[in-house]
């Protein structure tokens, strides 16, 4: 049982060492996360888009 009470005084203390982001930092990182997927999965849809008029043609 001292162990585990050891092990969850050592985890608050690591945390409180912790630099944690702004929260405008954390809205920038979200948007630059939400723009780029929103661009990555309309390149792979245009890609599929093309990939099927191409076989589609050959075949």
């Amino acid at each position: 049982m001292k162990k585990i009470v050891k092990y969850f005084k050592e985890c608050v203390a690591e945390m409180k060492k912790v630099s944690w982001p702004t929260k405008q930092v954390v809205l920038q990182s979200t948007g630059v996360v939400i723009i780029s997927t929103i661009i990555f999965a309309v390149v792979l849809g245009l890609v599929d888009v093309l990939l099927g008029l191409g076989l589609d043609f050959l075949f």
